[in-house]
């Protein structure tokens, strides 16, 4: 079947009205060929609307009338209307060849496509786009666009990613800049390899191309202990990552005083590695860099101290939070402050990531067979609280396969995900 072969259509929406049937397929809107998700969304934003649809050899236009940004009502076989487009790159530092053996196909597949940039918010290399796909990038406008940049200097770059075509960043970033396409970047930091003066270099490229480039995070690599054959990799010591933040809380306040923006911030990750205190809700401006764990766990304590502060004084039924090795003290004092006001007994536990290695902390890459090993048998109070992203989006289940069902019967309390920020914690302890 054709990838803009159109599957269903929603009942009352503005194709079914305009008399769009399943089986046809969606060949353009407004005389503009339709390719992928990308053409559909772009053409089909305006409220007038005209469809070339396409059956057994046979061509009828449609005319259709929304409101400006109303879906059109039509759905395809898959979400992307093409294929996934995965990585093409060999990165030294790749998460996914850390993984072991044995888990779900879909954990294995390398994702670097432009689209879910732009749709979802995914970090891409660019290593993999065509000449045609820049400049169609640029002639839709798509924009923010996120890219893993990691170093601006073509041969490091190149070596980092594992790809010949890793050089062409900042030829392809300037493009986009001069579009006005807006980009938000990401620095995965290698001990020795693309710190020091590499990293101050590829902050001040990516600094000239402000505000093409709206916000970058540096993020320590991640090293799991399955890395057998892999490039050698050493994880960041608490003076290596002290320095680290150093550099780049420097170089964002030149950053202020010149744009208005620091442009640069470390992830939580990095601070707490370097045994640092996490800087105020100030610095962290709009928390651009949130979904790289930038001012993620200074979010999580000002939102609840916000809501602790309209939470009644009433005493809730005993819980306790599991989470990663990182933010377990951050929890505490979380737990603390709920008691303090309240009355409420609770519990923190630090879970060891034994599965991917100790030096995985984040709460993200727990598991269930790690959750139940080492919370077996404890004083759990009523009910376990857990951070929402221990588990798969959308389901309830874990890295390793493991169902929340299943850890809800070993540990015998309800296991209750919770969202990640500071007012559905606090909802969630007071089970409001």
């Amino acid at each position: 079947m054709g990838k803009t072969v159109i599957v269903s259509v929603d009942p009352k929406s503005p194709a079914a009205r305009a008399g769009v049937r399943p089986g046809e397929t969606l060949a353009a809107v407004n005389g503009h060929r339709v390719v992928d998700v990308l053409d559909y969304k772009f053409y089909t934003y305006d409220p007038a609307l005209e469809l070339t649809l396409e059956r057994d050899g046979r061509s009828r236009t449609v005319r259709v009338k929304k409101a400006e940004g109303e879906e059109l009502g039509l759905n395809f076989e898959t979400y992307m209307m093409d294929a996934p487009r995965s990585c093409a790159n060999h990165c030294i530092f790749c998460f996914v060849d850390q993984l072991p053996g044995g888990l779900r196909e879909s954990l294995y597949f390398k994702d670097d496509d432009a689209r879910m940039s732009f749709l979802m918010g995914n970090y891409i290399t660019m290593t993999n786009l065509s000449q045609r796909e820049i400049q169609r990038i640029i002639d839709l406008r798509i924009s923010p666009i996120n890219i893993s940049v990691h170093a601006t200097e073509p041969d490091l770059r190149a070596l980092l990613l594992g790809h010949r075509q890793g050089g062409r960043c900042m030829e392809i970033m300037e493009r986009f800049a001069r579009a006005g396409i807006t980009m938000n970047c990401q620095i995965v930091s290698c001990p020795g390899i693309n710190d020091g003066p590499h990293l101050l270099r590829s902050m001040e490229d990516l600094a000239a191309l402000w505000p093409g480039v709206n916000s970058v995070s540096v993020v320590p690599v991640g090293l799991t202990r399955h890395r057998q054959g892999l490039y050698p990799l050493e994880p960041y010591t608490r003076e290596t990552a002290g320095a680290v933040v150093d550099m780049v809380e420097a170089f964002g306040e030149t950053c202020r005083e010149r744009y208005g923006t620091r442009l640069f911030w470390c992830s939580d990750e990095f601070y707490l590695q370097a045994g640092r205190g996490l800087p105020d809700d100030a610095y962290y401006e709009d928390y651009t860099q949130l979904e790289n764990g930038v001012g993620m766990v200074r979010l999580l304590l000002t939102e609840f101290d916000a809501a602790l502060a309209l939470q009644e004084e009433a005493p809730a039924a005993p819980f306790s939070i599991a989470c990663g090795v990182a933010v377990a003290p951050f929890m505490g004092e979380i737990v603390d402050k709920a008691g303090a006001k309240c009355h409420t007994k609770g519990r923190v536990y630090p879970i060891v990531n034994h599965f991917f290695g100790e030096t995985i902390t984040v709460s993200g890459l727990i598991t269930g067979g790690d959750l139940m090993d080492q919370l077996a048998g404890r004083d759990l109070g009523e009910r376990l609280l857990i951070p929402v992203n221990m588990l798969r989006h959308g389901q309830n289940v874990f890295l390793d396969d493991v169902t929340l069902e299943q850890v809800t019967r070993r540990l015998g309390v309800p296991v209750t995900p919770v969202d990640q920020d500071g007012f559905a914690l606090c909802d969630a302890i007071f089970q409001t």
